[in-house]
């Protein structure tokens, strides 16, 4: 395998496993005791959490498009 082809191909596994890990964390951390306080309202637990895995699938998909451009 060509090495701009065996890169192409890092960049789509670690983009397919960004979009593959990230959301099970998500439904973990959703399921937190710590996510909601007593009146049902999102903690700062929530929202930094909310905030890592909007980030990390947004990296993750915009890095899985370049391996794919990158396949050309």
């Amino acid at each position: 395998m060509e090495l701009p082809v065996l890169w192409s191909v890092v960049l789509i596994t670690a983009g397919v496993w960004n979009l593959v890990v990230w959301p099970r964390f998500w439904q973990r951390v959703s399921a937190d005791p710590r996510a909601r306080d007593a009146d049902g309202r999102a903690t700062r637990f929530f929202t930094v959490h909310l905030v890592l895995v909007a980030v990390s699938l947004a990296l993750g998909t915009a890095v899985g498009v370049l391996g794919l451009l990158t396949l050309r």
